[in-house]
C-alpha cells in the first residue's frame, strides 16, 4: 500500500503541472507516450510467444488509427481501419506458426488496434473542448477518485461481490462508494470551473462516468484473465502497467466526449 501511494503521488506530481501548463499539446504528448507503452504491454499479453513481432503489427496499425483520429479526416480514419485490419490479417499468416490458432491471434491483434489507440484519442478530443482542461479533470477524476473511493469503501463495507468471475475483490458496496466520490468530484469541478454546466448534467455524468470506469476496469480484468496474466506490466510499482492505470479512463473518455458533444456542453 505504501509503495502504491508513493508511486501514485509521484505520478500526480509530474502529471498535474504538465496538464495545467502544457495545454492541448501536453495532453497529446502524454497520451501518445502512454499509447506506446500500452501497445507494448498489450503485445506482450496477447501474443507472449512473439511480442516484438506483434508490436511490429500493432504500432503501424494502432498508431495509424490514433494519428488519423487526432489529425486526420473521417476518410483517413476509415482508411486506417481498413489498412490496419489488412495488416493484422496478413501479418498473422507469418506471426502464428500454428494455423489452428491463427484466428485467435488475429482477433487479439485486431482488438489491440482499437482498444487503446481509439479510446486514448478520445481523451485528447476531450481536452480540445473550449473548457477542455475542466472536462479532462472530470474524466481523470471519475477514474482515479472513483477508484480510490471504491477501494476504501470496499475495504470498510464490502460484502456482496460485484462480478466475481472477472474481479473477485470488487464489491457492490465498493462500487457505490466509488460512485459517491465520483459524483462529489464532478459536482466540485462544475461548481468551481464549469458554472455554465447544468447541475443535472453534472450529476448524471458523475454517475455515468463512474459506472463506465467500473466497466472499463472489468473489461481489462477479463482480458488479463483471458491472456493468463495478473498485471499488464511492471512500469509502475504497486500499480502494474499503464493499461492497469488507464483501463477506466479508456472507457470514460469516449463516453464523456460523446455526452458533451451531443448536448453541446463543451
Amino acid at each position: 500500500m505504501r509503495t502504491r501511494l508513493v508511486v501514485g503521488l509521484g505520478g500526480l506530481a509530474l502529471l498535474l503541472p504538465a496538464l495545467f501548463l502544457g495545454g492541448e499539446r501536453a495532453v497529446e504528448i502524454i497520451a501518445t507516450l502512454a499509447l506506446l507503452v500500452a501497445l507494448d504491454e498489450y503485445a506482450r499479453m496477447a501474443v507472449p510467444h512473439a511480442p516484438l513481432r506483434a508490436l511490429g503489427l500493432l504500432l503501424p496499425a494502432g498508431g495509424g488509427l490514433y494519428a488519423a483520429m487526432l489529425w486526420g479526416t473521417a476518410a483517413s480514419v476509415a482508411g486506417s481501419l481498413l489498412l490496419g485490419a489488412a495488416l493484422v490479417l496478413v501479418g498473422t499468416l507469418f506471426l502464428e506458426p500454428d494455423t489452428r490458432k491463427g484466428a485467435d491471434v488475429a482477433g487479439r491483434l485486431a482488438l489491440g488496434v482499437v482498444y487503446a489507440p481509439a479510446f486514448l484519442a478520445a481523451l485528447v478530443w476531450v481536452r480540445r473542448f473550449e473548457h477542455g482542461l475542466a472536462w479532462l479533470f472530470i474524466v481523470l477524476g471519475a477514474a482515479w477518485v472513483g477508484d480510490t473511493g471504491a477501494y476504501f469503501a470496499g475495504r470498510a463495507f464490502g460484502r456482496h461481490k460485484l462480478f466475481e468471475r472477472v474481479s473477485p475483490k470488487k464489491t457492490w458496496e465498493g462500487a457505490l462508494g466509488g460512485m459517491a466520490f465520483s459524483v462529489a468530484w464532478t459536482l466540485a469541478i462544475r461548481a468551481f470551473f464549469l458554472p455554465e454546466l447544468p447541475w443535472a448534467h453534472a450529476l448524471a455524468l458523475g454517475v455515468l462516468l463512474d459506472a463506465a470506469g467500473v466497466v472499463g476496469d472489468l473489461v481489462e480484468s477479463m482480458l488479463k484473465r483471458s491472456f493468463g496474466v495478473k498485471d499488464s506490466g511492471r512500469i509502475m510499482p504497486g500499480h502494474g502497467g499503464i493499461l492497469d492505470r488507464i483501463d477506466s479512463v479508456l472507457l470514460i473518455a469516449p463516453i464523456c466526449w460523446a455526452w458533451v458533444a451531443v448536448f453541446g456542453l463543451g
